[in-house]
């Protein structure tokens, strides 16, 4: 029997999908995507490529992958367009044996892009019309997929040929023994029924947005796993406890490309070492601006400077309740390298009263102070490790310090952004 394997984010997003879906790839028959539109992003690096995706599943640059884009996604067919011709000028040639897309997905116009970036920015959306297309779908006056490609655009010609029952195919594929690997987009905390809302995405990306998003029953689901960041990431607007530093400070910073034209490559190492230094006396800002830079903390899709704060426990035990997690993956952890001291935020505090699950009242979150515990830090660079048992000591300690407060087993760590850079704990799961 086949393995149908969900990724999900179980932070704020950008928890590194990209990287670990094309890592576990290779074991995988179909790739696919069940939710959200061209507001996520995945960067992938193959022997130092980068490929940047928003809509296509990251297994597309496996030649011998089917990559699925699911009825539970929008699509914004220029982006996705892109996106293809982009591949095939890079020698890959995209046909319905490498991507399929839901007859039932519906469809990204100009109008809602326009309404998006009207009315969008108070919440902080990327302005690609993502909401007012789930929104119209709801009220059941969207465009799908199917409709879309009969209209004489040169996009729905493109993409004709790739539209399908997508539900038949999958299940089909399920049945028949093969393994699928469904890639998340966004995370836990952004989800709209779960998340910290309003400031949330419009879909359901958590584990069952799997389900609904593809047409598959959830019991046909074998394992649930959730990549978190050795550190905790948000972009945006809303909520965020253990942030160091202010949104507002955050602002004010130039995005990395502007720095690095700025500053040059040794501009750069200078004011990361005087960013160590400051870190390492405890500033809170220049502890996140430090994560920010070690980390390329930018985003993919909008080239923010994304919001950096120590590990969230209480955040990362309610992704484990709400997706029933099998297992979590830690990425970035080479991040941290050179911090004295790491912090995980293992409760909160509001009011004078000690909070230890994850409050869903906005008011109280919005009063929650994180309480801390310490751990000793490391100096040395991971990059190069390949086994659990080469990292630092503090490296490995901080890692089974995780897995006993999040109460599930932690089955790979990253350590890097190539395929290389991944240290496998438990491979039962994959």
């Amino acid at each position: 029997m086949g393995k149908v394997i969900s990724i999900v984010g179980g932070q704020w997003g950008d928890e590194g999908k990209g990287k670990i879906v094309d890592f576990l790839t290779e074991k995988a028959d179909i790739v696919a995507r069940a939710t959200g539109g061209n507001n996520a992003g995945h960067t992938v690096v193959v022997e130092n490529q980068k490929f940047k995706f928003h809509l296509l599943p990251s297994g597309i640059i496996h030649k011998s992958k089917l990559n699925i884009c699911g009825n539970g996604m929008v699509i914004d067919p220029k982006v996705i367009v892109s996106e293809i011709e982009t591949l095939e000028e890079q020698d890959f040639k995209i046909t319905d044996k490498q991507l399929n897309i839901s007859k039932n997905a519906h469809v990204i116009t100009q109008g809602q892009i326009e309404e998006d970036l009207a009315k969008g920015g108070k919440i902080g959306t990327t302005g690609r019309g993502i909401g007012p297309c789930y929104a119209a779908k709801i009220a059941r006056t969207g465009k799908r997929m199917i409709d879309y490609i009969k209209e004489s655009t040169k996009e729905g010609k493109l993409l004709k040929p790739l539209v399908k029952d997508t539900y038949l195919i999958i299940n089909n594929a399920i049945n028949s023994g093969k393994n699928i690997l469904i890639e998340g987009a966004q995370g836990t905390l952004l989800d709209i029924d779960h998340g910290t809302y309003p400031f949330v995405t419009s879909s359901n990306p958590t584990a069952g947005g799997s389900c609904t998003g593809l047409g598959i029953g959830p019991t046909k689901i074998t394992g649930v796993h959730a990549i978190m960041k050795a550190y905790i990431t948000r972009v945006g607007e809303g909520v965020f406890p253990t942030e160091l530093g202010t949104y507002e400070q955050i602002k004010k910073e130039d995005a990395y490309n502007d720095l690095k034209e700025t500053l040059g490559e040794e501009g750069l190492k200078q004011l990361r070492r005087r960013i160590t230094l400051k870190a390492n006396e405890d500033d809170a800002y220049n502890q996140g601006r430090l994560l920010r830079l070690n980390g390329m903390e930018y985003g993919t899709t909008t080239g923010r400077p994304r919001r950096c704060g120590w590990f969230d426990a209480v955040v990362g035990k309610y992704s484990v309740m709400i997706n029933g997690l099998s297992s979590v993956i830690i990425t970035k952890l080479d991040v941290l390298s050179g911090l004295k001291t790491i912090k995980i935020c293992t409760a909160y505090k509001a009011d004078n009263t000690k909070i230890s699950s994850f409050p869903t009242d906005m008011n109280i979150l919005n009063k929650c102070e994180p309480v801390y515990e310490e751990l000793p830090g490391w100096e040395e660079d991971l990059t190069n490790i390949s086994k659990f048992e080469d990292l630092p000591k503090n490296a490995q300690n901080y890692i089974r310090r995780l897995e006993k407060i999040l109460e599930v087993p932690i089955s790979i760590v990253s350590v890097g952004p190539k395929r290389t850079e991944t240290i496998i704990l438990k491979d039962m799961f994959f």
